[in-house]
């Protein structure tokens, strides 16, 4: 029962973390960045004019949800009392906010009705609203550091949002993608990148071949694994720990089992040798004892399905237990469960000790008849 308990609860933890912080970064940064093919490694991207035959061909393709232009600027926001870095992510009236509206603390995201009120507002992190003492509505000046001249903003806040990752509440803000072509110098027609959503993010690469087939060849497309590589490896690494836990846990399951299967056949050593005198065969004693193992095994996973599935969907439900957003990415322990992993789950672990009890069983064969109805 605990061992498949904890087993059930450590998969459905791991899938719904990676789920989580997968959900997160997608959310923010899309599932792939196409960019002009060049050295520039900065934070402002090259620009390139907008290719219409391009973006039909992705729209075409059931593969992709969205595709909407974007760029980015590093910037300095400077208050009465603060200042910090920044990087704006610029976006345009066909941007999808539905990740944004979900992670919002406070305020709304950017209107685009006015197209000169749009280039005031400005969408902050909680992180740096905290830090910079801002809140909805307030108002502050921001720098963008280019040759010539220095160029400076005024902004005011329409929304706080909180993706739950460091790296990217540290470091975005996000606004009106008409203002960086203005500050840049661009044309009206240009841009610093397409951001793509996927439908079914299992086909990433696939979706990745085709743009790499499609799109000029001035371009270059990311996916979101290689613009946030330490994080998608260290989600990797989660699989390994996910492993290396049901390996213990069938260990110790199995261990168990075997120990009260040797226990009941030493309890039961007069009754064998009573069977052997009267003709009974080894395998046929030897499968009584498996049966009444079988039996035992499928209480335990009754009660392991209830003890691991019955906190699974409490924790989903309540978020009962909380962690370390800094440390996890999150302020919960998030729980996904997928059926297909309970069953397989089920199926390992019971024929897994049914086989394992086959050697213990075999403890039957030396027992002899004469000896047996003696032993006391």
């Amino acid at each position: 029962m605990l061992g498949l308990g904890v087993m059930i609860l450590s998969i459905a933890v791991i899938r719904g973390f990676k789920s989580e912080i997968k959900q997160k970064i997608r959310g923010f940064a899309g599932d792939i960045l196409v960019q002009k093919f060049d050295n520039n490694y900065s934070d402002q991207n090259s620009p390139f004019n907008i290719d219409n035959a391009f973006i039909k061909k992705v729209q075409a393709n059931p593969l992709f949800t969205h595709i909407m232009p974007t760029a980015t600027k590093p910037g300095i926001i400077k208050t009465r009392t603060e200042i910090e870095g920044v990087v704006m992510k610029g976006v345009n009236k066909n941007y999808d906010w539905t990740f944004f509206k979900k992670i919002l603390v406070a305020g709304k995201v950017i209107d685009f009705t006015d197209t000169v009120e749009a280039q005031k507002q400005i969408m902050i992190s909680s992180y740096t609203a905290s830090r910079l003492k801002l809140k909805v509505g307030d108002k502050f000046l921001m720098y963008f550091v280019q040759e010539p001249p220095l160029k400076k903003r005024p902004f005011y806040i329409t929304g706080i949002f909180d993706v739950g990752v460091e790296d990217i509440d540290k470091t975005f803000v996000v606004g009106d993608l008409s203002l960086l072509v203005k500050l840049n110098n661009w044309n009206p027609d240009e841009i610093g990148g397409y951001e793509l959503r996927v439908s079914n993010f299992e086909r990433l690469d696939e979706a990745n071949d085709f743009l790499s087939d499609k799109m000029p060849l001035k371009l270059k497309s990311y996916t979101v694994s290689d613009s946030y590589p330490t994080i998608f490896e260290w989600l990797k690494l989660l699989d390994v720990n996910a492993q290396v836990m049901l390996i213990l846990m069938l260990i110790v399951a199995t261990i168990n089992m075997i120990s009260a299967l040797l226990i009941i056949i030493l309890e039961r050593t007069s009754m064998i040798g009573m069977f052997k005198a009267m003709g009974a065969g080894n395998w046929t004693i030897q499968k009584i004892f498996l049966y009444n193992a079988s039996y035992l095994i499928g209480i335990g996973l009754i009660l392991g399905n209830i003890f691991g599935l019955g906190i699974s969907f409490f924790q989903s439900g309540t978020h009962f237990f909380k962690l370390d957003e800094a440390s996890y990415y999150m302020t919960f322990v998030p729980i996904e469960v997928h059926w297909t992993d309970m069953v397989l789950l089920n199926l390992g672990t019971l024929v897994i000790c049914l086989l394992v009890l086959i050697i213990p069983s075999t403890l039957v064969t030396r027992i002899t008849p004469v000896k047996a109805i003696r032993f006391k």
